[in-house]
């Protein structure tokens, strides 16, 4: 059974937006296909007239320095991200969060620009960009644009970002630099498909003997990907200790918006794994921040 009848494969960005358009909202970009033709088989996506494969354009299969960030294509795969040195060095939790979806067949093919684009609560992926401060470059009718990553996500599963109409063209995310770290961690089912109960991923700048700034993401935490705020501000000034995490994990804990999932984990189970877990990852980034090394930790074979 045909579940589109064309296919396409553009060598510009311009050129998939246009076609995207000729066939209103019938056609729709399509990564690794990982998600979606899962999900078109499975009936809870429509067929559609033509996917639009990014795969072909130039400069989208590749990760770049510009303008002091690190730029990642469209066509850029799980698996390339976790071998990239610059990636593993200075956007380490980047790399522990690609490094744990699927399996390698699922890595080689697999996208963080449609991990991101599908916009689940619980992506692995998504989760490890948001945490880097990462930006999103949108291509549409509107013309090509750079947006904070947090502001394209509205619900579960659901993006201003319109796959109908739009495509993500670049991720970017300024690198860590000195006296600065990340780091990533996940809980998931160790039996039959690992999905993932919860996720966490922090980036932490110190300042002397005190953490200048950090951001620090979560899912599933909430509707949308998780961007902890108010744990953001309280670890912001704080000195790095355990007890300073512990605090923070319960700062966290007052606002995410946990639920149970019956094929997850109870919302019970996720809270105590925010609190054990969450100091951990602040740690982590911290010890890397302080060292000014980082070897990715948890990457799958």
């Amino acid at each position: 059974m045909a579940y589109w009848k064309d296919y396409y494969t553009p060598t510009t960005v311009e050129e998939a937006v246009a076609i995207l358009a000729r066939y209103e909202g019938k056609a729709c970009m399509i990564g690794g296909g990982t998600d979606l033709l899962l999900e078109i088989q499975q009936g809870h996506r429509p067929k559609m007239d033509a996917l639009v494969d990014p795969t072909r354009i130039e400069g989208l299969q590749e990760i770049v320095e510009e303008d002091g960030f690190l730029v990642i294509g469209a066509g850029v795969t799980h698996t390339t991200i976790v071998n990239d040195e610059r990636v593993r060095s200075r956007g380490t939790c980047l790399v522990e969060s690609c490094g744990v979806i699927g399996g390698p067949q699922v890595r080689n093919v697999a996208t963080l620009a449609g991990n991101i684009a599908h916009a689940l609560p619980a992506g692995d992926g998504t989760i490890g960009t948001l945490a880097l401060g990462g930006e999103i470059q949108v291509a549409g009718p509107d013309g090509i644009h750079w947006f904070p990553m947090e502001e394209t996500f509205i619900g579960p599963g659901k993006s201003t970002v319109d796959a109908k109409q739009m495509m993500i063209a670049r991720i970017r995310f300024r690198p860590t630099g000195d006296q600065e770290g990340s780091a990533f961690r996940r809980v998931m089912r160790p039996q039959g498909i690992a999905l993932p109960m919860i996720g966490m991923a922090a980036r932490v700048q110190l300042q002397g003997d005190v953490i200048e700034s950090c951001r620090i993401a979560i899912g599933p935490a909430s509707k949308v990907p998780f961007l902890a705020v108010e744990t953001m501000k309280f670890l912001a000034g704080q000195p790095p200790t355990s007890d300073t995490f512990a605090k923070a994990a319960e700062v966290a804990l007052e606002e995410v918006q946990l639920r149970t999932s019956p094929h997850r984990a109870s919302a019970e189970y996720r809270e105590e794994m925010i609190r054990v877990q969450l100091p951990k990852t602040v740690a982590k980034a911290v010890e890397r921040a302080q060292s000014g090394q980082a070897v990715p930790e948890g990457v799958g074979a």
